[in-house]
């Protein structure tokens, strides 16, 4: 669970940013998105796989951009 303890002489927009920097870094919200509907299992390694096959084309393209 996300906490963002305010000081004593912290406004709240000041905290309210924190917390909402930590939401960010803490992927709460998308990991909320993702669990919303039930996905059957096949469809996650799909997208598992897709996801994978778009990292690997994007770091060979890197690759040979540096070359």
């Amino acid at each position: 669970m996300t906490q963002v303890v305010v000081d004593k002489n912290e406004s709240f927009e000041a905290a309210l940013k924190r917390f909402n920097k930590k939401v960010q870094e803490d992927r709460i919200l998308s990991e909320v998105r993702r669990r919303r509907f039930f996905e059957k299992p096949s469809v996650e390694r799909k997208k598992k796989k897709a996801a994978k096959k778009r990292k690997s084309l994007k770091e060979t393209a890197r690759s040979d951009e540096r070359e």
